[in-house]
């Protein structure tokens, strides 16, 4: 589905907000330490055992694009969810994943 700019970029900044949201959450709820670094439509996060995410908007391709441990993953709106690209989990299921396998702590984010 494509979209204006704007209504690209104020999708993916709802999504930053939220998983910035979770992340402070995270120290109050399981003890988990995370710094984030947020620079226009670029988060980075640090967990407290030195794993880095980076979560970003790639504006021309109109996705979201994952860095983690395991693995670089696309993501492209489809007018609902955030599917990845190459026919993997949806974004939400997959940052779910991801965190859950940093921290050792199940964790499930709601974008």
């Amino acid at each position: 589905m494509k979209m204006t700019e704007t209504a690209f970029d104020n999708r993916v900044s709802q999504i930053l907000d939220a998983v910035e949201n979770h992340a402070d959450d995270w120290f109050d709820t399981l003890d988990v330490d995370v710094d984030t670094k947020r620079e226009s439509n670029v988060l980075n996060l640090l967990f407290d055992n030195n794993v880095p995410v980076v979560i970003n908007s790639q504006a021309p391709l109109q996705e979201i694009w994952v860095a983690a441990p395991s693995g670089g993953f696309h993501y492209g709106f489809d007018g609902t969810h955030w599917k990845d690209t190459r026919g993997g989990p949806d974004l939400h299921d997959a940052l779910s994943d991801i965190f859950s396998e940093i921290t050792g702590h199940p964790i499930k984010i709601d974008l």
